[in-house]
């Protein structure tokens, strides 16, 4: 059985913005899938509960691990509902994580800030889609710079999102997460607040950070990031070897 890859995206974002990585482990005939969760990308129409998002994810991992061992790959607000999925109490059948730029706690001020932010972007005439192009065009390489705006931008969806996540346990689950395990943080990633509380929780992990990168580390340095990819993929594959 071949390994199979699931990602799951962060807020706002959809599906697109793994175009990099699904490409890359296509030309190493690695299946791989990246869902859209609700309210985002095809599914905009829809409303965002975590309900729904972690069904997604479990269906697309269920689905996947059929065909082979399941590594998981989360980004941002992907990040920390897949961090709650796998340290769940069912044991979710997934031979590993990536958890990209997702090491911090979604709760109190830093929460609230966050929310503030995102409603005042929303108010504005363009809902901050100016900036945010700018953003992208001085920081994302020409190959990569379309992949976060290519399912569209869910703007509507993001204070729901973010009051959603507020929910999440994390602590528990982080340390309920016993598969190999990679913590990916851009050296300038704004969630890195607890990456070291994360690392300590999760003693058998590893801890990356990406140098010269922000939050958006998969698409501002996808090379560096697929190579952590073809790190995690050997590492399932060797240890499936060495099981059968």
């Amino acid at each position: 059985m071949s390994l199979q890859v699931v990602f799951v995206h962060g807020i706002r974002t959809s599906r697109t913005m793994w175009r990099s990585q699904l490409a890359h482990l296509a030309a190493r005939d690695i299946s791989a899938v990246a869902v859209d969760l609700p309210g985002h990308g095809r599914r905009m129409h829809e409303s965002f509960t975590l309900a729904a998002a972690m069904s997604t994810i479990d269906e697309a991992v269920r689905d996947a691990a059929r065909r082979g061992p399941v590594l998981l790959v989360g980004h941002s607000m992907g990040g920390l509902l897949s961090v709650a999925y796998a340290g769940g109490e069912s044991s979710p059948p997934i031979a590993g994580f990536i958890g990209a730029s997702c090491t911090a706690l979604p709760r109190g001020t830093a929460l609230a800030a966050y929310r503030f932010a995102a409603r005042t972007f929303n108010a504005l005439p363009d809902q901050g889609q100016w900036i945010t192009n700018r953003v992208l065009a001085a920081t994302l390489p020409d190959d990569t710079r379309q992949d976060f705006a290519a399912g569209g931008y869910a703007f509507h969806t993001q204070d729901m999102a973010l009051r959603e996540l507020a929910a999440l346990d994390l602590l528990t689950d982080v340390r309920r997460i016993r598969v190999p395990l990679w913590w990916i943080n851009g050296q300038y990633d704004q969630l890195r607040g607890h990456e070291k509380l994360f690392r300590r929780l999760t003693p058998h992990s590893e801890l990356i950070v990406v140098p010269r990168t922000s939050h958006l580390v998969t698409a501002m340095r996808p090379r560096v990031f697929n190579a952590l990819l073809d790190l995690a993929a050997a590492t399932l594959q060797h240890g499936a070897q060495q099981a059968s």
